[in-house]
């Protein structure tokens, strides 16, 4: 059995490496590749999508033991045909060169410079088990509009999906032009080792510096997209019903299973009481019952189902208050799958594993603090998140927030919903990831900016004294230059 493995993974290893062979020298063959070529490529994944939309519905509810199919068409399939159809259209503005200023004096004498955004080449996309298209094909819209070709590697959680993508992939796509790669972590390892012109990935950050270090061997640049903790700040001022809403569905969505889900709230002392009381009930409004409710996604499998009840066990073990949030009252216990109610834990210190890892599931730890500066303190003094979140009416406070944090984006009033707008960037900072993608900002993060400059026919460099012999023309641009 060994050796079969051993041998399957080879066999994958070697397709791998002829594929981007293929993929690289049809992209040298094709260069310049037109915008025609690029919107067909971009009709082809949208037709991919759509028209078997129902069919990864399908499949991702499989892998999840169950996922809400309108969860899967709204979280997953939606923004990807969004970011491809917006694409499509916008990208020959975007490949448009932009003119800008030669140094003075060389544009009175008639010289031109430009920047030029042309493809990189062929682009490696690493993809998780939580969104399973939709962090292929999201980032998938900058790489055809920018002219690249594609090589993805799926998760292997999120099996059956994988195997629909590597199925559907060859019926629309030459493997020259977009390729999908199944198998465990040793062929992940393989892929991220390949010498890509561009590799995304995104996932944990853990495997994110595994990734990077793959890729440094052939200096493959990255973009990592990798999450963490991502904090809400409760301001004295917000409306307590509007955050039970919003903070329960951001939390509540893929049952949590989402990077910038909020990962716990800072709350004003004195309205503990009241915030936790509106997500509850917030979460009991928008799932009245869990076990048998189609609307409501399970925790992905049972490894992640035990690291979550681990959270639970060790913050109740030191001290926290765990609430569980059950309008049902349902018997999780004895149920099959890996449903799992809200559960809301208070009391929380940083000795705790519900704050000190990313929670990844339908937990929130609640965080008190008596002023401001405190909860601002308190995030500064931890990793810098991949979202952050706040809530209140005070345009003060709300710009002492924004301006005394740093993070890779910002939803002010809801959670979320930075990450759905096309024309924002999305990405990290710091270990929560690097570089981003999202409209223009994908576009020329899967670009090579190339300076391109036109000399005049003047003898510029003999004008300036940059020449050989120097003399009086080089001690008059010497003198001009370096002054204070």
């Amino acid at each position: 059995m060994a050796t079969a493995i051993g041998d399957g993974i080879a066999l994958e290893s070697e397709r791998m490496q002829r594929v981007l062979a293929a993929q690289k020298d049809g992209f040298t063959a094709a260069m310049p590749e037109s915008l025609a070529v690029r919107g067909d490529r971009i009709d082809r994944a949208i037709a991919l999508l759509v028209d078997h939309a129902e069919d990864f519905a399908k499949a991702v509810s499989e892998d999840f033991g169950h996922r809400s199919r309108e969860q899967t068409l709204m979280t997953d399939i939606m923004p990807s045909v969004s970011a491809l159809k917006h694409a499509k259209k916008h990208m020959a503005a975007w490949s448009r060169g932009e003119r800008r200023k030669p140094t003075f004096p060389l544009g009175l004498l008639g010289a031109k410079a430009e920047v030029v955004y042309q493809p990189k080449g062929v682009v490696g996309v690493v993809s998780p088990w939580n969104f399973p298209i939709g962090m292929v094909f999201v980032p998938m819209a900058g790489i055809l509009a920018a002219g690249n070709r594609a090589m993805i590697k799926p998760s292997e959680f999120t099996e059956n999906t994988s195997a629909l993508m590597a199925r559907l992939v060859p019926d629309h796509f030459d493997e020259s032009e977009m390729a999908v790669f199944t198998g465990g972590p040793d062929v992940g390892v393989a892929f991220s080792r390949l010498a890509f012109d561009h590799l995304i990935f995104t996932g944990a950050t853990s495997v994110g510096r595994h990734i990077m270090r793959a890729a440094a061997d052939n200096l493959v640049p990255v973009t990592l997209e990798l999450g963490g903790k991502s904090p809400t700040f409760i301001g004295r001022s917000a409306n307590k019903d509007l955050v039970g809403q919003r903070v329960a569905m951001g939390k509540l969505m893929n049952a949590g299973q989402i990077c910038l889900a909020p990962d716990y709230l800072l709350v004003a002392e004195d309205q503990e009481d009241a915030v936790i009381d509106s997500v509850a009930r917030g979460a009991a409004s928008l799932y009245p019952t869990l076990l048998a409710n189609d609307d409501y996604t399970s925790v992905v499998n049972g490894r992640n189902y035990d690291r979550l009840q681990s959270y639970l066990a060790d913050a109740r073990d030191k001290g926290a208050e765990v609430i569980e949030v059950n309008p049902g009252n349902e018997d999780f216990a004895s149920a099959n799958g890996h449903k799992m109610p809200l559960h809301i834990v208070r009391g929380v210190t940083d000795e705790m594993k519900v704050m000190q890892e990313e929670i990844f599931g339908p937990v929130l730890p609640v965080r008190t603090y008596r002023s401001i500066d405190d909860a601002i303190d308190y995030v500064n003094a931890h990793d810098r998140p991949l979202g952050l979140y706040y809530f209140g009416q005070d345009k003060s406070e709300e710009e002492r927030v924004l301006t005394r944090t740093i993070s890779g984006g910002v939803t002010v009033n809801d959670v979320l919903f930075h990450n759905a707008m096309e024309d924002l960037p999305f990405g990290g900072v710091g270990p929560s990831g690097m570089g981003n993608y999202h409209g223009i900002d994908g576009f020329r993060t899967f670009s090579h900016a190339r300076a391109v400059y036109r000399q005049p026919k003047f003898d510029v460099a003999g004008m300036a004294g940059f020449k050989p012999p120097y003399g009086k023309a080089t001690a008059k641009t010497l003198a001009r230059e370096l002054k204070k």
